[in-house]
């Protein structure tokens, strides 16, 4: 765990660049903020026996292609737990399709072809919806269920803001959000509607916050 992304001396609450000794808790984070997302439950076949470890699988291998990429993976933390998590794409880093071979390869054997398939359209959608240029996209976000409605997400936030003003080429920070409560976070935090995006046969708000705000 290295580089303070952003401190708030007046609590315990902290955000930090995550370490590779770090990616085990932030996949655990993820996978329960992403069990329900129906973007998710379409790839993965939400009815299937085997669909919980294939999601875990699908978020530990891409954890792990943001780590190895050096993407920023940025995690919140209140004293010593860590409560947060949010992983970004820069605007310089191969989005979408151009994956790392070992990545495709990793994820045919966890989640399958078809669910591969899906997953890497999933993004070349998104991605070409977005009205930027250069820009970051938010991929995971997550807080802890049991510190929900806590304004923890405004931290974790602000620290990808801080992200952000350290890539003076990026234009914004997109996120593609399938759930109302998530949309309605999102503008009390400074991000536009764009657009509603279909992903298979599910519908979501792409949203952006430019760099002007």
């Amino acid at each position: 765990m290295t580089d303070v992304v952003t401190e708030k001396p007046q609590t315990d609450i902290r955000a930090a660049y995550l370490g590779a000794e770090d990616l085990k808790l932030a996949a655990s984070l993820l996978y329960q903020a992403y069990h329900d997302d129906p973007v998710f439950l379409e790839i993965f076949n939400g009815q299937r026996d085997d669909y919980e470890q294939r999601l875990r699988a699908s978020i530990r291998e891409e954890l792990g292609a943001f780590w190895q990429a050096k993407q920023p993976i940025i995690g919140l933390y209140l004293g010593e737990a860590m409560v947060g998590v949010a992983c970004l794409n820069g605007p310089d880093d191969g989005l979408g399709s151009e994956r790392f071979w070992h990545w495709r390869l990793k994820m045919l054997l966890s989640a399958g072809y078809v669910s591969t398939k899906q997953l890497i359209e999933k993004e070349e959608i998104i991605l070409s919806s977005v009205p930027l240029d250069k820009f970051h996209m938010l991929s995971f976000i997550a807080v802890h269920p049991l510190h929900q409605q806590h304004g923890l997400g405004q931290y974790l936030m602000a620290a990808v803001n801080t992200v952000l003003s350290e890539h003076p080429d990026s234009e914004g920070v997109a996120v593609y959000s399938t759930m109302d409560k998530y949309q309605r976070f999102f503008e009390s935090v400074g991000y536009d509607f764009i657009q509603d995006v279909e992903v298979g046969n599910v519908s979501g708000a792409l949203m952006v916050q430019h760099r002007h705000q």
